[in-house]
């Protein structure tokens, strides 16, 4: 058993976190009050190879794996949740519906553009009525000749405003529902009937741009079907398990922060004549946090590990996420705790940290969702069907 990075993912690491600590953090504040990416950053993470970096080199990317885009969801979770929310919508779902459902001659198209930055991708899932029922979707596609006309629309669409390759699910037989009847595609922005709609303003995440998408009987050629028709929901699926470990990721990072940041604080801030970090009081909120943490750590790098080496992973992505976001949340609430009415100040990053971990218990499959799942995958061998 080796739990040590290889070299190159080290150094890949240190790369990283320099990008994060000085181009990231410093417009960290900035997009969250201007409620909106910093497309500049966008662009140089594109530039620097790390918008690709789970694909293969041929395909533009950096061919690091699952465990180097832990790394680096971990390494931008914790320094800012909005451009961590960005990235991951891009490659953990975007592009990586292209990757998992597309063919050979689909990826040699779209990934080395989304691997550079030069596109940004979105992943159109979610409907007024299809959220946690994701089987529910009403957007419909119908075959004419050798193309589809889309009509639909998709709601809470990470990437939605600024994505230039969408990959989109659509019934294509009610009839047969989800086990053959769905299918995906990829939309290009520009294609006459593709529309921006609301934009939302959320609780958090503000610098990550977050619509609908309405699709007007917009038409894509048949050589933008993902995979075989009828085969997209089980695609989409797929998609989602990686990225439920990107989300886990990302919350590991949040954590660690959160404990950085109330370690400090307890060591410095005084209190009845000394350290608020000699109060057992304060003592059990860092050891359980540092001990909640050192349990992640581990599962989503097991589970990186799991998908580098090509076994099933389904259970395992739905517990990072799962017990990700909770960690997150209940480090980042703690941070606040331990500061007091310093961490509940907008002049502090806590506030912003705990307003953007909030969404990570919902998007991606909310965690009711993924308990379903994992209770699914372990009662399946007792011949035990779970269903929401």
């Amino acid at each position: 058993m080796d739990f040590t990075f290889s070299k190159q993912i080290l150094l890949f690491r240190r790369m990283v976190r320099e990008f994060a600590e000085q181009e990231v953090r410093p417009v960290a504040k900035q997009v969250d009050v201007q409620g909106w990416p910093d497309m500049d950053v966008v662009r140089k993470l594109g530039e620097n190879g790390l918008l690709g970096v789970p694909f293969p080199q041929k395909y533009g990317g950096a061919g690091l794996g699952e465990i180097g885009y832990c790394s680096l969801m971990e390494i931008l979770g914790g320094v800012c949740t909005s451009t961590a929310t960005t990235v991951g919508a891009h490659i953990g779902i975007g592009a990586m519906s292209i990757y998992l459902g597309g063919n050979e001659e689909q990826r040699q198209r779209w990934l080395p553009d989304l691997a550079a930055g030069r596109k940004i991708a979105a992943f159109c899932l979610t409907e007024p009525n299809a959220g946690s029922d994701a089987a529910a979707i009403k957007t419909r596609a119908i075959r004419d000749g050798n193309h589809w006309i889309i009509t639909g629309a998709k709601i809470y669409i990470t990437n939605g405003p600024i994505a230039d390759i969408l990959t989109v699910l659509a019934v294509t037989d009610p009839g047969l529902g989800v086990r053959g009847g769905v299918t995906a595609f990829v939309v290009e922005k520009g294609t006459p009937g593709l529309a921006v709609g609301t934009i939302e303003h959320k609780m958090g995440i503000h610098g990550s741009a977050t619509s609908e998408i309405v699709l007007d009987e917009v038409v894509v050629p048949s050589a933008q079907v993902l995979g075989p028709v009828g085969a997209g929901f089980i695609s989409f699926m797929a998609t989602l398990d990686t990225g439920r470990l990107g989300l886990g990721a990302a919350g590991l990072g949040g954590a660690e922060a959160a404990l950085e940041a109330m370690s400090r604080y307890a060591a410095g801030r005084s209190q009845f004549g000394k350290p608020i970090g000699e109060k057992q009081s304060i003592q059990w909120l860092i050891a359980n946090t540092a001990t909640e943490i050192e349990a992640l750590r581990s599962l989503v790098y097991r589970t990186a590990w799991m998908v580098d080496t090509h076994q099933p992973y389904t259970k395992e992505a739905a517990m990072c996420k799962l017990f990700g976001s909770e960690v997150a949340a209940r480090a980042i609430d703690r941070a606040v705790q331990v500061h007091g009415a310093l961490g509940y100040s907008r002049d502090f990053p806590l506030e912003r940290m705990w307003r953007d971990a909030r969404i990570a218990e919902i998007f991606e499959g909310t965690n009711e969702i993924q308990r379903i799942v994992i209770a699914g995958q372990v009662l399946q061998p007792y011949g035990v069907r779970v269903r929401p």
